[in-house]
Formats: C-alpha cells, structure tokens, sequence
C-alpha cells in the first residue's frame, strides 16, 4: 500500500466512526438516539486509534491536514509530500461521509431537523461567534499537535502508541469540543460537508459553507501554533518563523477577548 493510499484508507476510516456515531446519536428512530456527548467523544477517540493501528506503519496515519502541515512547518515531515496526503485525507473522508450515508438511508427521512443531518457530515458551533469559533479551532488543535509531539518522545509498550493518541483526541473533546465539535482536522470537516452538499439526502438543507473557513483555518494556526510551542519549548529552537506564528496567534487571541468583552458590555 502507498503512503497516500494509507492516508485515504485512515481518514476513510477515521469517518466511518466518528461520522457514524454521531449519525448514530441524532439520526431518529437510530438505535442509539440521544446517546449524546460521552458516546460521542470517546467514538472519535477510538475511531483515530484503529484509523492508526490500520496504517500506522504506512504513512505515520496523519489522517488530518493539519497533522500535516504541523509536521512539515517543524521539518519532521518533507514538505514535497504534503499535497498528497492532504488530497488523500479530503478524498478519504468524503468517501467515509458517503458510507455513512448509504448506511443510514432509512434514517434521514424520518429526521426534520437540518441541523442534526449537516452535524453528521460536518461541525456545527454551540454559539456562532466566527472569531470566537476560530479561536476554539485553533487551540484545541495547537494542544493537539502540541501533544503529538511531546507523546512521540516518550516510549511506550509496542502497540500502546495509538491508545494515547486515541486518550488525547478523547481528552480535547471532553475539555475543548463543547463550543464547536472539535473539528480539529481541515479533512474531517471540508470531505464530508462536501458531502452533504453533492449527496440527495432529504430534506438536508444548506451546507453552511459560510461557517465552513472556520474548521479549516483554525485548525492550521492552531497545528502551526502547537508545533511552534513544541520547537521552542522543547527543543530550544527558536527560528523566526516560529516567533512570527505566536504572533499571529497573540493578535487573534486579542482581538477575540476584545471582542467577547464588547459583546458582553452591550448585552
């Protein structure tokens, strides 16, 4: 298998899970309806672990562009590879998003809310607050890259590897998932609302392309924000383009508690 055949096959599969419980959990007249927010959570969990026992050992399992870009802007990954895996992960969670469809075709016409059909293929926020909802991207994924890297130090039992990994998806979307859904992943979000957009399912609404930038970039400052952290804190490595990323990061941090605090004066 080529590495990014590995990569579609692992976001395909990383979908397949945490696009199916969530289906699993909204969808009316599923078995698991209501299962809320635990079941949720430690599905995704799981679903990146197995996604990375499955190919692991091929591609390093990314499964997530911003893994990638995270990867290559800390020159742990080779920047001439980075379109493919990016390429495959979008195709493999569209594909991913299509199964989940066809295996829950009974389900959707019996489900009115469009809300609950969008949220099976992509994030929904709590609050919609664009800047606010960024921010929320951008540090749930800069803790993820953050402890991906710290994880890939230590040494572990054979196998124990993508348990942790798993734990730590689990551990982000207890604490931090709770305002958007914890894209955390450009692929995750972008292949399957693309999806909903191309897939007859009744009565599915719009695709909320206008909310669809936020689980994209967010999740890219945030990957280049947490490898940042880890180059310097860790490493000792202190490259300007590093510098340059905290400060971005530090304007955008800002400039949402300016306006959050805007916001609360008014109301």
């Amino acid at each position: 298998m080529s590495i990014y055949l590995a990569e579609f096959v692992g976001t395909f599969l990383l979908i397949i899970f945490g696009g199916g419980v969530v289906a699993g959990a909204v969808l009316k007249q599923s078995k698991s309806e209501n299962a809320g927010w635990l079941t949720i959570v430690i599905a995704w969990g799981m679903g990146v672990t197995f996604a990375i026992y499955a190919v692991g050992n091929i591609s390093g399992a990314h499964i997530n562009p911003a893994v990638t870009l995270g990867m290559a802007f800390t020159e742990e990954f080779p920047w001439n590879k980075v379109l493919g895996y990016i390429v495959a992960q979008i195709l493999g969670a569209f594909s991913g998003a299509v199964v989940v469809w066809i295996f829950y075709i009974p389900h959707w016409s019996k489900t009115e809310d469009q809300t609950s059909k969008l949220a099976v293929f992509s994030t929904v926020p709590a609050i919609r607050s664009y800047i606010h909802n960024f921010v929320s991207e951008m540090i749930a994924t800069a803790i993820l890259i953050f402890g991906l890297l710290f994880i890939g130090i230590n040494e572990f039992t054979e196998g124990l590897n993508p348990l942790v990994v798993g734990a730590l998806i689990m551990a982000i979307g207890f604490s931090l998932g709770g305002t958007t859904g914890f894209a955390i992943n450009p692929a995750r979000d972008f292949g399957p609302r693309l999806a909903h957009f191309f897939l007859p399912i009744k009565g599915k609404g719009n695709s909320d392309w206008k909310y669809a930038p936020i689980p994209i970039f967010g999740p890219i400052l945030g990957a280049l924000l947490g490898g940042a952290a880890y180059k310097m804190l860790y490493e000792n490595d202190l490259q300007i383009k590093y510098w340059l990323v905290l400060f971005i990061a530090a304007i955008v941090l800002i400039f949402a508690a300016v306006k959050g605090n805007k916001t609360e004066k008014t109301e």
